[in-house]
């Protein structure tokens, strides 16, 4: 494990850092390159997601960076796995998503004409 976070700790580290592949480095997680090329801001995002779900009371910062990694590896292999598209991590894929479900009509919202 690396032993940066003494310093400042986990999360000010990543926040310091400059690019996602700097992060993954860090945290010591393999990654795909073109996997990050065509979802590094939703990847991060994501992971944002996790960690704001996390309540990090009573941890020392090994177990944060243990943490933290497990989220970053979970985020990156929900695009693994998926699409952007498919995640909707970002509004506006989920206002489009929206407003797709309201132009819907199923079949049997139709009637037949009367005569």
């Amino acid at each position: 494990m690396t032993k940066r976070y003494e310093e400042n700790g986990v999360i000010a580290h990543i926040a310091s850092l400059s690019s996602a592949e700097d992060i993954f480095t860090y945290l010591l997680l393999p990654y795909e390159q073109g996997v990050l090329n065509v979802s590094r801001l939703h990847i991060m995002k994501r992971m944002g997601q996790y960690l704001r779900g996390t309540d990090f009371s009573g941890y020392d910062e090994e177990e944060i960076f243990l943490a933290t990694r497990q989220h970053l590896k979970r985020a990156y292999t929900d695009f693994v796995d998926s699409t952007p598209l498919k995640e909707k991590v970002f509004k506006v894929f989920t206002d489009k998503a929206a407003e797709h479900a309201a132009r819907f009509v199923s079949i049997d919202q139709i009637g037949l004409a009367a005569k």
